[in-house]
């Protein structure tokens, strides 16, 4: 099996010229990406780091930060409360489809959608929206292991463009999903999604749910360790849109993508995983991205099914 870092570096040739996809046009602030910018990271458990590319490119994080939202509100509600108003079931419709909310429980389908998303960062505790913007960036920085900031024109753009989204508030507002205070919810949403990363803070954060909540730089504590199977859950059968079973049968690992091209991926006790790329495809994925990650899994047997490989031969990659 060949070495990781050389093997990255081959990726990045290979796909660096792939022009498919388009640049997401619904938030107007990111179609001034590079289509060019293309970044490939790795880290692992024990802190080790390897990348190729346009790694330290500054993005916005975009559904991303859904992942750690939701582990947020498990940390301040419990599994119980999170369950009583957001699903975890997958569904096939598109992230920010304005339907879909279970017709029994009236709950979103789960929290990576954008519905549920809303759901659950509005559980995110804080006296007031100074005090719960506070304790998200709080959380980001425990996961990252530095400051973080908000891109202000692009959570204006979202919160200027956000019409789908106000009106899944206000739709679970009539199913009391959430609570009276929608511009509060909606605005602390659209500021997470505007945490500035690159793709190494991405693949440290994705490392960090890997090593069981563990930050694996600083050895800081991001997540109760008991939550992290459930965001790995969730990531798996949920994290890749309206593609999320293609991903399962072609990838086979825990993973969540955003619209400005990244995609995060997780070999639990092992390595966090990154790309950025900001061509996405129909359904909102980086197209190099998804080409990485197949390429990657069937090199190494990442899928956790791949039991006749197994992640032993990741491991000889990583020495």
């Amino acid at each position: 099996m060949p070495a990781l870092q050389p093997f990255l570096e081959d990726l990045y040739d290979r796909y660096r010229d792939v022009s498919e996809g388009q640049l997401a046009s619904y938030i107007p602030e990111l179609t001034k990406a590079n289509k060019d910018w293309f970044g490939i990271s790795v880290v692992t458990t024990d802190g080790r780091i390897f990348g190729v590319g346009d790694v330290d490119q500054p993005f916005t994080i975009q559904s991303i930060s859904k992942v750690f939202a939701y582990g947020l509100a498990l940390e301040d509600r419990g599994r119980a409360v999170l369950l009583d108003k957001v699903g975890v079931e997958p569904t096939g419709d598109p992230f920010n489809s304005l339907i879909r909310l279970d017709e029994d429980s009236k709950r979103p389908f789960n929290p990576m959608i954008n519905a549920g998303a809303i759901a659950t960062t509005s559980l995110i505790n804080g006296a007031d929206p100074t005090g719960k913007l506070n304790r998200l960036l709080a959380m980001f920085e425990r996961y990252l292991g530095h400051d973080v900031v908000i891109d202000m024109p692009t959570f204006m753009s979202e919160r200027s463009t956000g019409h789908r989204n106000r009106a899944m508030a206000h739709l679970m507002l009539n199913f009391d999903m959430i609570a009276q205070d929608i511009d509060s919810a909606l605005d602390l949403y659209f500021q997470q999604c505007s945490v500035m990363v690159n793709c190494q803070d991405l693949a440290v954060m994705a490392a960090t749910l890997a090593n069981q909540g563990r930050q694996p730089i600083t050895g800081a504590q991001a997540l109760e360790r008991d939550y992290t199977r459930d965001l790995l859950s969730v990531m798996y059968t949920c994290g890749m849109y309206n593609r999320a079973g293609e991903w399962a049968y072609r990838v086979g690992i825990p993973a969540k993508s955003g619209v400005s091209g990244g995609i995060i991926a997780v070999v639990p006790g092992k390595a966090g995983i990154a790309t950025f790329s900001p061509l996405i495809d129909k359904n909102g994925n980086s197209v190099r991205g998804l080409k990485v990650f197949e390429a990657l899994s069937q090199e190494y047997g990442l899928h956790l099914f791949d039991l006749s490989m197994g992640r032993c031969v990741f491991t000889e990659a990583l020495e």
